[in-house]
This record gives C-alpha cells, sequence and structure tokens, in this order.
C-alpha cells in the first residue's frame, strides 16, 4: 500500500474514530436520534451518512486552504471576526461538555459493564488522555488507526447477528411514527451538526496540516461511508430489541452479549477504545483553542481541562447525554449553515 492510500485511510480513521464516542459506540445516541423513529430511522441515517460525507470533506479542504491553526480560525473565516468570537465560544462549550460526556461515558462502563466503581473508569481514562496527549497528533492518529479497524469488525459481527434474528424486520416497527409526524426529519441534520460542532476539534488541525488535498477529500469520503456503514447496523440491531434495551447506559454492550463472555469483554474495549479516541480528540481541540489565545504550557493544560471535565462527569452519563446531545446539536445547525453557504477560497 503506497504512502497517499496509507494517509486517506488515516484520516478516514481519525474522522469516523473522532465521531465515534461515548454515544455513538455505545448506542445511546444512535437510539435518541434515530432508533426512536423506528423504520424512519433508517431515512435518517442516510441522510445523516451524506451528511458526513460533505462535512468531513469540507471542512478539512477548507481548513487546508486557510491554514487554520485550530477550529477559532475556521469559525472566524466562517462567520466574521465579531460572530466568529460566538462561534468559537459556542464550540468551547460544546468540546468541554462533549468531554465530560465521553469521561461519564467511560464510567458507566466500568460500572454497569464490569461492576466496578464508576470514577475508577473517568480517572483511568484521564491518565491514558495525558499520556496520550504527549505525542499530540501523532498520538490521536495512531490510536484511531488501531481502534476503529477494530470497531468495524464488530459492526459486521453484530450486522451477522442481526440478519440472523428471525424478529429482526417486525421488531423495527416499534413506535415507528406515522409519516405527518417529520420529527424524524430533523434528527439527521442535527444528529450530524452535533458532530460537525466537535470534529472540528481534530479535523481542522488535521486538514491544515495534510501536504496533499485529494488525500482530505477521499479521506473525508469513506470517513462518511464507514460512519453510515456504522449507524445503519447499530439502528438495526437496536431497533430489534427494542424496547428491552432502552433502559440501559450502554445498550449496544447488551446486544453483543448474545455472542458470548469473551467477545462481550472485547468489544467493552473497542467501546472504551472509541470513548478514549473522542476524548483525546476535544482535549485537543479545546487545548488549541486556549493556545491561540494565550500561551499556555501543553500538559498543564491538557490536565487542567481533564480535571475541569472530571468535576462535570460526577453528573451522570445518561442525565448528560439526554440533556447535552439534542441542545448541543441544534446549536450546531447554525455553524452548518455557514459552512454550507461560505464560499471556498480558491486554491
Amino acid at each position: 500500500m503506497d504512502k497517499k492510500s496509507v494517509s486517506i485511510l488515516q484520516i478516514a480513521a481519525t474522522y469516523t474514530g473522532t465521531v465515534v464516542g461515548a454515544g455513538f459506540a455505545s448506542g445511546q445516541s444512535i437510539m435518541q436520534f434515530f432508533t426512536v423513529y423506528g423504520t424512519w430511522g433508517f431515512a435518517g441515517i442516510l441522510i445523516s451518512t451524506f451528511l458526513f460525507m460533505w462535512i468531513g470533506t469540507r471542512m478539512m479542504v477548507l481548513a487546508h486552504r486557510i491554514k487554520a491553526f485550530s477550529y477559532q480560525e475556521l469559525n472566524t473565516y466562517l462567520f466574521g471576526s465579531l460572530f466568529g468570537k460566538i462561534a468559537n465560544a459556542a464550540t468551547f462549550v460544546i468540546l468541554f461538555g462533549m468531554t465530560s460526556v465521553m469521561l461519564s461515558g467511560a464510567g458507566s462502563i466500568f460500572e454497569e459493564q464490569l461492576h466496578l466503581p464508576y470514577r475508577w473508569g473517568i480517572v483511568i481514562s484521564i491518565a491514558l488522555c495525558y499520556l496520550v496527549m504527549t505525542k499530540d497528533m501523532r498520538g490521536i492518529l495512531a490510536v484511531n488507526s488501531l481502534v476503529v479497524p477494530l470497531m468495524l469488525l464488530f459492526m459486521l459481527l453484530i450486522a451477522w447477528q442481526a440478519v440472523g434474528d428471525s424478529g429482526t424486520v417486525s421488531s423495527i416497527r416499534w413506535q415507528s411514527p406515522s409519516w405527518p409526524d417529520l420529527t424524524w426529519l430533523i434528527s439527521p441534520f442535527a444528529y450530524a451538526a452535533l458532530n460537525f460542532a466537535f470534529v472540528q476539534a481534530v479535523m481542522v488541525p488535521l486538514g491544515s496540516e495534510a501536504e496533499d488535498e485529494n488525500v482530505l477529500k477521499w479521506g473525508g469520503f469513506w470517513g462518511g461511508v464507514a460512519l453510515g456503514f456504522m449507524l445503519l447496523v447499530s439502528h438495526w440491531a437496536m431497533a430489534s430489541k427494542m424496547p428491552e434495551i432502552a433502559a440501559f447506559d450502554i445498550p449496544m454492550a447488551e446486544i453483543i452479549r448474545d455472542l458470548g463472555g469473551a467477545v462481550h469483554i472485547l468489544f467493552l474495549l473497542v467501546i472504551y477504545g472509541e470513548i478514549f479516541t473522542t476524548i483525546i480528540g476535544n482535549v485537543f481541540g479545546i487545548a488549541r483553542q486556549i493556545q491561540s489565545l494565550f500561551v499556555f504550557p501543553t500538559k498543564w493544560l491538557v490536565l487542567a481541562i481533564l480535571l475541569g471535565s472530571f468535576l462535570i462527569s460526577q453528573i451522570g452519563y445518561t442525565p448528560l447525554l439526554s440533556y447535552l446531545y439534542p441542545m448541543f446539536g441544534y446549536l450546531g445547525m447554525f455553524l452548518l449553515l455557514f459552512l454550507a453557504f461560505k464560499r471556498m477560497p480558491v486554491h
């Protein structure tokens, strides 16, 4: 495999890994944005897939052309000087809130699935994140290149299990709204907008530092395809088990449990890995924004961000995700509109 192909796969994996965080990998956000709409959730996922392909590509190419150090420069370009500051503040709040959700998701895996103390998961995640962040972007690329292929493999296992479930087709009609209820149509845009708000943290610096624009385009395309595949499989599998799994913090882990204890433990490690990739991506983005305004040593800045997120994560995973995800999704819609209508600078 040549160097260009490796770079495309690394970018696609980093894009996928940044999106597939605690809410996605655990199944919680997919359930709230898609599965609750039954069969219409499939249509919503198809819309989201095309949005992800477009968002990833456009964001990275734009960052590449304006040479943005962090998402702060991107937002300033999209919104102008005054409104750019407001957008940066909103993005900062989203990233900080999402980091807290990710840490609480790690705690929930330890508590709900492994029957270990909730705080153990959070403290271990903070320690590992601090170590990876000392490697800067190289550490983020390396972690995603390992975890994302494993996640795709488990998605194939889940798809195989769902196909073998004779009750899948009828079960997917669970609470499926009638056609006049168009709430499902808003969800894919809100979901894509939510993810746009925090993938900026990693994808903007990555796009800026890349040498070949075509690599960014193909990386964004294949990253979007991988996300769409994971969304469809997760939705399909969860819809077949609703409403039994609705009460769990980590519904996808309950689905994979049927494949045996060893596979269940491996899947928990993969979910944890995906949570971890999103934590390091968010922390990297927050640190980059602060450093574009003030001079702070990276190691102390990362530690301060993680400790602040630790305090918020004590609220709990499901309460944080239930309130913050929808709110951040609708806020992200405004960011997405400007990305859509802003003229791309000439290469």
